[in-house]
């Protein structure tokens, strides 16, 4: 059989003329969403104050910056367990608007971290793990910042699902759940709705995570300038946030996902992955369509281009070395192909979104200080 790479395909569309005279679509405002801040007791105060900031900020701070309107994208909500104040592991005493029975709907949930020696009580004496079942069964989506994971995997929300936590509890858990399919190696995973960061300060890159996941990308880094904080960091390793496809439960093309993830610079052909789950290679890509909703080859392009997004986002690398690290040998086939997922070339790229340089004289937006 070919290669994955033989079986990428570079589909033109051709878009439909307009006449001249054809009135313009009305502008619609983006739509709100609602965010609710979980706060739980003796953790670092910034897993709340920064997810807090982070969703407010969105289409808000950076227009406000350039004199543009306002579009909020996100209605943000506090709540701890029973409506009381929160105290922090240092001293800081955070007062929510309400108590999370009072939360019928969100869109979204994040829950800051606990101290561990409130996690097993809270677990114990608190009403939270049924409430994460049946907020999650709404459609919700959760994000656990560090390791408040524990009170995801206690709900049975992270079983058969990838989960990230803190380096430093990450056994533990691993231990007592071993029903997840924990990857402490990543600072951000998302797997149905379900949503882990990897310590005290990866609450910033879930946050924009969420924000990019349902704003888009320009949004993010609008957010992310204004607030000089850097895009999220994706693993300790390796090159970019793999999204995961579309929520799934078969488990043997998981398996192929994850070894794809690790192996998209090389070729791979469909007859090795077909081998390493067991399968026929035209069985195995029916599954893998149905699974992801996408070929394998058109999965590892994706892979690539989003690899090739933070390499321009984070480093100074060419772009010709950019194409031969994420796997390809032809340069011109690469800049079609990243233009076709994000409708500009790498350059434009890499000049739209490069991170924030805070090297002396450089500030956003190109402005320089002598």
């Amino acid at each position: 059989m070919g290669s994955v790479r033989s079986i990428e395909t570079a589909r033109r569309g051709v878009q439909p003329c307009l006449p001249a005279s054809a009135p313009e679509p009305p502008m619609v405002e983006p739509p709100i969403m609602d965010v609710t801040v979980v706060l739980l007791d003796g953790g670092f105060p910034s897993t709340a104050i920064g997810p807090i900031e982070i969703f407010h900020s969105a289409g808000m701070l950076w227009n406000k910056l350039h004199g543009t309107a306002h579009q909020p994208r996100f209605r943000v909500r506090v709540a701890s367990v029973d409506g009381a104040s929160v105290a922090s592991i240092c001293s800081m005493t955070i007062t929510p608007a309400c108590s999370i029975h009072d939360i019928e709907q969100s869109d979204i949930v994040i829950l800051a971290a606990a101290s561990c020696d409130a996690q097993m009580r809270i677990v114990r004496e608190t009403p939270l793990v049924p409430w994460l079942r049946k907020i999650h069964a709404q459609g919700t989506y959760i994000g656990a910042v560090c390791t408040s994971a524990l009170f995801l995997a206690e709900a049975g929300l992270l079983d058969g699902r990838q989960a990230t936590t803190h380096w430093g509890v990450a056994e533990g858990l691993q231990q007592r759940y071993p029903n997840v399919r924990w990857r402490p190696d990543l600072f951000v995973t998302e797997d149905d709705r379900i949503l882990c960061s990897g310590g005290v300060y990866a609450s910033f890159d879930i946050s924009l995570y969420l924000v990019e996941k349902f704003c888009g990308h320009e949004i993010a880094v609008q957010c992310a300038k204004s607030l000089l904080i850097s895009m999220p960091r994706s693993r300790q390793s390796g090159y970019a946030v793999i999204p995961l496809s579309r929520p799934h439960t078969d488990e043997r093309i998981r398996q192929i996902e994850e070894y794809l993830q690790q192996h998209f610079v090389g070729d791979v052909s469909i007859g090795v992955l077909a081998d390493i789950v067991a399968m026929s290679p035209r069985n195995f890509i029916r599954r893998f369509r149905a699974a992801t909703g996408r070929l394998p080859g058109a999965y590892v392009q994706l892979l690539r281009v989003t690899a090739a997004k933070e390499m321009l986002e984070n480093g100074t690398a060419s772009i010709q070395e950019i194409c031969s690290a994420i796997g390809y040998e032809d340069i011109a086939f690469f800049r079609n192909l990243f233009k076709r997922h994000t409708g500009v070339t790498p350059t434009e790229y890499r000049r739209r979104f490069a991170r924030v340089s805070f090297e002396r004289g450089e500030l956003e937006a190109g402005r320089t200080v002598a």
